[in-house]
């Protein structure tokens, strides 16, 4: 019941302020550049549960790769798809190449989960996923740091979002989560 109430209101404050009714997110209709080159199927996020994650290597919050692998692998098979998303926007703390990036990942974190190339994900040159999400948040769900959170139901609407602070593994995300992929 903690969990039902925590989601609920998690949805409630993240809600849309802002937009007039929740859009739906057409992954078809995004661009999605590979860290380790080429696209992305749109495929690999349609039906799924999406959490959008902005990242970066040399950041005071990296350490939430590990939690970010770790629902990755929890939840992956109940169709959550965790979407990392590097950005050297906040404290130039992602100058790295991709390769650099994606070698960091993988070496100090074992990530194994999609990650687009490097983008921004604020100002008016954002990413059109955070151009979206923007959208559906309002000024208060836009990404203020690194390791912001966005959580997009099976429906590409938006579920939730959490702030940097908010750990990949705390109770209120993983209840958002579970709300977004139903019962098994």
């Amino acid at each position: 019941m903690k969990r039902l109430l925590a989601a609920l209101l998690i949805i409630s404050a993240a809600g849309t302020a802002g937009a007039a009714a929740p859009t739906a997110l057409d992954w078809r209709a995004v661009p999605l550049p590979a860290l380790d080159g080429g696209d992305l199927p749109p495929a690999l996020f349609e039906g799924k549960v999406v959490l959008l994650v902005n990242t970066a290597s040399f950041c005071g919050y990296t350490h939430q790769y590990g939690g970010l692998r770790d629902i990755w692998q929890r939840y992956r098979d109940r169709g959550l798809v965790v979407l990392g998303v590097p950005s050297n926007d906040f404290g130039a703390q992602e100058p790295g190449s991709s390769g650099e990036i994606k070698q960091f990942c993988e070496l100090t974190y074992g990530i194994d989960f999609p990650m687009l190339d490097k983008q921004r994900v604020k100002g008016a040159k954002r990413h059109p996923l955070y151009e979206w999400a923007a959208g559906e948040t309002g000024p208060a769900g836009e990404p203020r740091w690194n390791f912001h959170k966005i959580l997009i139901d099976r429906d590409g609407r938006l579920a939730g979002w959490f702030p940097t602070a908010t750990e990949p593994t705390a109770p209120a995300v993983i209840a958002v989560i579970e709300a977004a992929l139903g019962a098994d």
